[in-house]
Order: structure tokens, then C-alpha cells, then sequence
């Protein structure tokens, strides 16, 4: 028997697995001999300029199409032979969240849970776990956009799936709006495998544990971000209370590059992976300086994403 589980466990180490993945819309090839794998509890960036191939791969995973070539496993089942259990091991929020607006969202959410077969006392645990409480009276026709994207996230966390395959989950959203859904985004990813396609660099950097990066069909970039954090160059702008001579500011520890950009405000450029700001305390304190303004500039992955996908 223990044999048994360990075998079992062995095969279940992966949520996704990705494998040659090749799709063609006639003459248009959207992805070229894709494979990655995704561990549970992972939330990974998908990332890729328009046309570039993210929705493709999102539409095979969820059986919506077929590859030409390759395949996949959700949770171990396979997008070919075990359709209906990939499609009950993954919760999907599409770019275009499709709701019904004429219907209350209670409503709306046991139309679903009767679909998945969901017990209806599911209904109320999952808009506590969204927020939607205070509007879960409402039609989702008189929803806020953030609001509505919380209903697409509850319904795509009835079924209680392992897998949660999010397409732009925050766009058009305000600042507010964003920063609720991606507080829901990463308590949820702690418990689940999460793939999410976004355009926001921030985005990634707050949420994710892995980037990959898309052009063409095909994968650039795979890599965790504490591998890339490792390695970034770091960039602070920090405001005195009076002119610091540069050759004094030379004396901070790692400083590779100083711009004086306007009075008293400079750009100090770093090669560590170490946090630099305590650094910039100590020299400011040291020299009896104030320190009216600091900030950490971290643009690598912004920079590193339009490397790789800029035509050249």
C-alpha cells in the first residue's frame, strides 16, 4: 500500500503539462512546439504581445479547441481522451467575462452550480470568499466592472477545481478594482495552481512565482521570479535636503551609476540582488542628510519582456 501512494503521489506532481503544442489557424501558425508544466500551488505569469499566442494555448488547456499537434494533462487527465475531467479539474475566467446580466448574482451562481452539479449550499461559502456579499442582491447589470470580474472568478471557483486558467482577469479595472481582485487572485492561488495572462508587468511582479514570456507561438523566457529578482539591476530615486557631491554617494556599497536628475534628486543604480534602500538610510544618516522622498525603481522584467518581444 505504500508503494501504492507513493506511485500515486509520484503522478500527481504536476497540475499542467504542456507538451510539443502546435496550433495553426490556416496559413497562421499560433503556437510552435510549446511545452512547460506547472506544479500545484504555482500562480504563473503568461505574458506575450497580441497575436502572440496566450489565448490559443489557454482555449486548448480548457478543451475549448484542439492542438494540431501535441497535447496536454490537467491534474494527470488528458486534453484528448479525459475531456470532461480536465473540464471539471479547471476554473476559467475568459478575457470577456461572459454573465448574464439580467440575472441577480445568487441567482446567476446557482444557475452554474446546478450545471457543475454543485451543491447549493456551495453557493453562499464562495461569495464570502469573493466579496460579494454586498452586492450579491443586485443583477450583475448593475455591478461595478471589479464587481463583475469578482462574479466570473465565483463562478469559476464553484466547482471547487485545482487549476485556475485566468485570461486578463483585470482589464479595465481601476486602481481600487485592481488591487481587491488581485488580493482574491493570490489568496486563492494558495491553495490552487493558477496560469494568468495579463499585460501588466506589475501585475506579474505582485502576484507571481514564475513568469513565461510568448512570441510567436513560442516560448522565449521561463523562469521564476526570485531567479530574476537575483540577477535585476536596481535603480533608486532618492531626494536629499541638500546637493550630495557625487563622489560621495560613490561610497554606497554596489553603486555602479549616479544621475543627478534635477536639484537635489538622484538616480543611484545598483548591481545586487540585495535591497538597497536600508543602504541609502545609513549614508543619509551618517552624513546628516533628510531624506524627503526614496523610491525603489525594479524594471528589469518590464525591460527584459520588451527585449524579447520587440521586433527587430
Amino acid at each position: 500500500m505504500r508503494f501504492f501512494n507513493c506511485v500515486a503521489l509520484h503522478f500527481q506532481t504536476m497540475s499542467i503539462e504542456v507538451s510539443h503544442i502546435s496550433k495553426s489557424y490556416g496559413a497562421q501558425q499560433a503556437l510552435a512546439d510549446v511545452s512547460f508544466s506547472l506544479k500545484p500551488g504555482e500562480i504563473v505569469g503568461f505574458l506575450g504581445p497580441n497575436g502572440a499566442g496566450k489565448s490559443t494555448l489557454m482555449k486548448i488547456l480548457t478543451t475549448y479547441i484542439t492542438p494540431n499537434n501535441g497535447t496536454a494533462k490537467v491534474n494527470g487527465f488528458s486534453i484528448d481522451a479525459d475531456a470532461e475531467e480536465v473540464q471539471k479539474s479547471i476554473g476559467y475566467l475568459p478575457e470577456h467575462n461572459p454573465l448574464y446580466l439580467d440575472m441577480y448574482v445568487r441567482e446567476y451562481l446557482a444557475f452554474n452550480a446546478n450545471v457543475y452539479g454543485v451543491a447549493s449550499a456551495k453557493i453562499e461559502a464562495i461569495i464570502e470568499q469573493t466579496g460579494l456579499g454586498p452586492e450579491a442582491h443586485k443583477k450583475i447589470q448593475q455591478l461595478s466592472k471589479g464587481y463583475r470580474q469578482r462574479v466570473g472568478l465565483a463562478n469559476a471557483l464553484l466547482h471547487d477545481p485545482q487549476v485556475l486558467i485566468l485570461d486578463e482577469p483585470t482589464t479595465g479595472l481601476d486602481p481600487n478594482q485592481l488591487i481587491e481582485i488581485r488580493s482574491l487572485i493570490k489568496k486563492v492561488g494558495k491553495e490552487k495552481t493558477v496560469l494568468l495572462s495579463t499585460h501588466i508587468m506589475q501585475e506579474v511582479e505582485a502576484l507571481c512565482d514564475r513568469v513565461i514570456i510568448i512570441k510567436h507561438g513560442r516560448i522565449v523566457l521561463d523562469e521564476s521570479l526570485k531567479n530574476l529578482a537575483q540577477n535585476q539591476s536596481q535603480i533608486i530615486e532618492v531626494e536629499f535636503d541638500y546637493r550630495v557631491e557625487e563622489v560621495a554617494l560613490q561610497q554606497i556599497d554596489f553603486v555602479k551609476k549616479i544621475e543627478n536628475l534635477q536639484g537635489f534628486i538622484y538616480n543611484l543604480h545598483f548591481e545586487t540582488k540585495e535591497d538597497m534602500r536600508a543602504k541609502v538610510f545609513d549614508f543619509a544618516h551618517d552624513n546628516g542628510l533628510k531624506i524627503l522622498q526614496l523610491h525603489q525603481k525594479n524594471t528589469t522584467l518590464e525591460k527584459l519582456f520588451t527585449e524579447l518581444t520587440t521586433e527587430k
